[in-house]
């Protein structure tokens, strides 16, 4: 009998470390809501995958099964529709019927019902951007572009709620651009890092993205794979919507958390050629989703206003491509709109630029309004300490692997905002505190 035992025992576990050797990357949890939460998963060839989730009574539940496919680059999105608001739930990844083995915390939490009766809860959200994983064999001669990848580990050591990626979440590679192949292998390569696996397990993900997770470098509207790009961004992340409202047209998409409303826009599928010599008709947005944007904003009855997108808004430096250098005339209407429909709380939230920065703006009617730049996670950091930014503030010009984390507390009617940035290892940079009108001390 103690040896069938054994040989069960040996059994179950073979089982387990075949199912584990299936698993390309994932769990990833995606949007969060009270009733609904989405988990990411990719296996390395065709299989059923589940996931089952237990509430801490001890009642368990199954999501659908989804069988993964090469079509699909073999991932799948699998809904937990059966949760009850602001609960924790531990949860396991079935392959083919079997529980896989991580060493790594696997729980999510659903958002909690406290509208009516008690103030917003206070959250997290960490911010980055400028994701590359080396690959020798595509990668440019020479050392490796990507680096100190160890900073995924710090980000998941800080336990954020959320977080947000906002754009260059991996990098195209010249292999990559003209085929779906070519699109399946970045993102898959880039999304099976083993240190991001944790952070990815435990923290809600939403992303945008900026030119090297859309096309070539500086790709406009005229990229030839621009729908390409939408599909395997859809198919690899899990935000709760894709497309302008109504059309559907890019990646363009909003969710709110809490009390706070967030706006992940497009900035590559309608904008203009960067070379474009006619200035008169330039955009970054398109028609369709710049007054979607600011009609979003005037609906809002949020404290603060998240303005989610891959490039600097309020950057006047003239390098690079901050809205100022390519669409002037479009970035002035935006402010300008939010000024006439005395808009509060608007932050601007970024990445591209290979630095770090937080920029503010006094409009007209003393409302304040923020650019909070986060970039690099991995890539090359750039050479801009000497670039002359006017709407930054002192002391938070930062060129280094770095992330940030938004923290959001207080009561409803006094919600408070603040910005913390940290190096690789985890390590506080420089902090401020954001205020939607003029202070007179905004540092902390």
């Amino acid at each position: 009998m103690r040896f069938l035992s054994v040989i069960l025992l040996l059994f179950v576990s073979l089982g387990a470390v075949g199912q584990s050797s299936l698993l390309q990357s994932g769990p990833m949890l995606g949007y969060c809501e009270q009733r609904e939460v989405l988990i990411w998963v990719q296996t390395t060839a065709p299989a059923t995958v589940q996931i089952v989730y237990t509430d801490s009574l001890g009642h368990q539940f199954l999501t659908a099964e989804h069988h993964t496919e090469k079509a699909s680059a073999f991932t799948a999105k699998l809904i937990a529709d059966e949760v009850q608001p602001g609960v924790t739930y531990q949860y396991e990844l079935l392959i083919n019927g079997q529980a896989v083995d991580l060493d790594y915390p696997t729980t999510f939490t659903t958002q909690p019902t406290w509208r009516w009766r008690t103030d917003p809860p206070p959250f997290t959200v960490a911010l980055g951007s400028c994701t590359y994983i080396n690959e020798p064999r595509y990668d440019r001669p020479g050392p490796g572009y990507g680096s100190e990848y160890e900073i995924f580990t710090s980000l998941d050591e800080k336990h954020p709620d959320l977080m947000i990626w906002l754009g260059d979440n991996m990098y195209l590679r010249e292999p990559d651009w003209y085929t779906k192949t070519g699109y399946f292998h970045r993102f898959t390569h880039t999304r099976s890092t083993k240190e991001m696996q944790p952070l990815l397990a435990r923290t809600h993900h939403y992303a945008t993205w900026d030119d090297h997770d859309y096309g070539p470098n500086n790709s406009d509207r005229t990229w030839v794979h621009k729908d390409l790009a939408k599909e395997t961004f859809d198919l690899f992340w899990g935000n709760l919507t894709s497309g302008i409202p109504g059309s559907g047209e890019g990646i363009t998409t909003t969710f709110r958390y809490m009390d706070i409303d967030f706006f992940l826009l497009d900035n590559r599928s309608f904008r203009t050629p960067n070379d474009q010599e006619r200035t008169d008709n330039k955009t970054l947005l398109g028609k369709a989703q710049l007054e979607w944007l600011i009609e979003s904003l005037i609906f809002s009855d949020s404290p603060w206003k998240m303005v989610c997108i891959g490039g600097q808004v309020l950057n006047n430096s003239g390098r690079g491509e901050a809205y100022l250098v390519l669409a002037p005339e479009e970035q002035e209407y935006l402010l300008r709109r939010i000024t006439e429909e005395n808009i509060s709380g608007v932050v601007f939230v970024d990445g591209d630029r290979h630095h770090s920065e937080f920029s503010e703006m006094e409009l007209p009617n003393g409302k304040m309004v923020y650019d909070i730049t986060v970039s690099s996670l991995t890539a090359g950091t750039g050479n801009n300490r000497d670039e002359q930014n006017d709407f930054r503030v002192e002391g938070t010009l930062t060129v280094r692997h770095n992330f940030g984390l938004l923290n959001f507390s207080g009561p409803l009617r006094e919600r408070q905002l603040s910005l913390d940035l940290f190096d690789k290892d985890g390590q506080r940079l420089w902090g401020r505190i954001l205020h939607r009108e003029k202070p007179s001390e905004s540092k902390e």
